[in-house]
């Protein structure tokens, strides 16, 4: 069984999205937290990033957010988590999160979310981050991204061997199970 684990989150904080994401979010939270797991994220009040933490704390879940000062002034801070943690900067939250957790999972989102995932699968295909990575491809939502990163192995800007850096799910508890397969490969 794998050990007790921080799980970093990465994902939107839009609400005007699909309910679909917002449900596989939930579910993701909620199922980390079944597992024993704490998940840490970006403490975000609305869309993906509230939905995941509600679905943590509902099943008595531990979830620690990560903001800078300047998102806790306009408003944008989930008040309800476990512990909260603020930082000056964004360079900061993302440094602290990934450090924080043994595993991230990437939701559906924006271009920070797009940013904070492709950050570290550059980090892992450099052998810094050697934590493992799910992408949780809601709906076919990552298609395009995973279709572009084939094609820069195809064009050789990327190695065959750096498409090892992740691992894609389609749903939440398929996302379970390969962070359970890939932290205790991780651990071995």
């Amino acid at each position: 069984m794998t050990k007790k684990a921080t799980i970093c989150v990465y994902c939107a904080s839009s609400n005007d999205i699909d309910s679909r994401y917002k449900d596989d979010a939930y579910e993701l939270g909620r199922l980390i937290a079944a597992q024993g797991w704490d998940v840490v994220n970006g403490a975000g009040n609305e869309g993906l990033m509230r939905a995941c933490s509600d679905g943590a704390l509902s099943a008595r879940g531990k979830v620690v957010g990560v903001i800078p000062n300047f998102m806790v002034d306009a408003g944008w801070c989930h008040e309800g988590l476990t512990e909260l943690v603020k930082t000056n900067d964004m360079h900061e939250r993302k440094q602290l999160m990934a450090r924080m957790a043994d595993a991230c999972v990437a939701l559906p989102g924006g271009c920070g979310t797009l940013e904070e995932l492709m950050e570290v699968i550059t980090w892992k295909t450099l052998g810094i981050y050697p934590k493992p990575i799910v992408i949780l491809n809601t709906g076919g939502y990552y298609s395009p991204l995973l279709q572009m990163l084939q094609k820069a192995v195809d064009e050789h800007f990327m190695k065959e061997k750096n498409k090892q850096a992740w691992a894609v799910a389609s749903t939440p508890r398929e996302a379970i199970n390969l962070l359970h397969l890939l932290m205790e490969e991780s651990n071995n």
